[in-house]
């Protein structure tokens, strides 16, 4: 995926905007909309911190859109988006298989996770094994709802980040390959 520059960014029309940055939230059209208002951007950092900005003052069902426009921990990767698969996807070489019943425990804490909160867990994976992430859920259930509504924007914002990161970066090694 390609992303054009914060210039081209502004330029574009709202839908277009909300179309083209959607791969870096999963989606969550109402708050991409909201950030499509806040331009312009100087930079992409301004852009995450107007996104930042967006979410501090975004209603509680546009924040619950935006993490449950995110895949569950431990999801089928065919399901997933190409950087949701890529950020916790199937194990590589450098990771251990998975613990047996692994899968089934985590399905069962998104389900209490769920229940309990209304809205989808999110956290920054980084490639982290999902036998890291069980305990992050299970101490993410001791908290209230308010607070783990705002840490897991905040980590949807932080996946973000980094996906622009990433494409930013591979965009330079492009260009510096040719």
């Amino acid at each position: 995926m390609e992303l054009p520059s914060v210039e081209a960014l502004n330029a574009l029309p709202a839908d277009a905007f909300v179309e083209t940055v959607a791969p870096l939230f999963e989606g969550a059209p109402r708050f991409l909309r909201r950030l499509a208002d806040a331009r312009p951007f100087d930079t992409d950092d301004a852009l995450l911190d107007a996104a930042r900005e967006v979410a501090a003052v975004a209603p509680d069902e546009e924040l619950r859109e935006l993490l449950d426009a995110h895949p569950r921990i431990g999801a089928d990767p065919a399901a997933m988006s190409e950087p949701s698969r890529d950020e916790q996807g199937e194990p590589s070489e450098d990771q251990p298989v998975e613990e047996p019943g692994l899968a089934e425990d985590l399905a069962n804490l998104n389900e209490i996770y769920e229940a309990r909160f209304g809205f989808r867990y999110v956290i920054f994976v980084a490639g982290r094994p999902k036998s890291a992430i069980e305990p992050l859920m299970e101490v993410a259930l001791r908290n209230d709802r308010e607070a783990e509504l705002r840490r897991g924007v905040g980590d949807a914002i932080y996946v973000a980040a980094d996906r622009l990161r990433r494409l930013r970066d591979e965009a330079e090694a492009e260009e510096g390959a040719e």
